[in-house]
C-alpha cells in the first residue's frame, strides 16, 4: 500500500479552543509536521491537543515568524487536534497522511 503526505488541514486559529481537524471514521491519521505562521506585528502564544491531551501549550512563536514542528503522530479514527492562539493572527497547516 502506498501513503501520500498531503495537506489534511489548513486555516487561522481562533481565540477559542476549536477543532482544526478530525480523523475521518474507519481512518487512521499519521500527522507529520505543523507549520505555524505569526502574520503580526506581535508575539502569539498557541496550545495544541490531540484527543484531550497538551501537546503544545503556551508556545511563542515571534512576530512575522513561521515555526515547522516535525513530528510522527498516529491519531485514530474520530478523534480530534484542537487549538487555539491568544490573538488573532496565527495560520496553521497540518500536513501528514491518512490511512483506511
Amino acid at each position: 500500500m502506498t501513503t501520500t503526505i498531503k495537506a489534511l488541514a489548513r486555516g487561522n486559529f481562533s481565540t477559542s479552543s476549536a477543532s482544526l481537524y478530525t480523523v475521518p471514521s474507519a481512518t487512521t491519521a499519521i500527522v507529520t509536521n505543523i507549520t505555524v505562521c505569526n502574520t503580526t506585528g506581535s508575539s502569539i502564544s498557541f496550545y495544541l491537543v490531540v484527543d484531550g491531551v497538551e501537546m503544545f501549550a503556551n508556545t511563542s512563536v515571534n512576530q512575522y515568524t513561521s515555526i515547522v514542528i516535525d513530528l510522527k503522530q498516529a491519531i485514530p479514527a474520530t478523534k480530534v487536534l484542537s487549538g487555539y492562539a491568544d490573538q488573532v493572527g496565527l495560520n496553521y497547516h497540518i500536513t501528514g497522511a491518512e490511512i483506511a
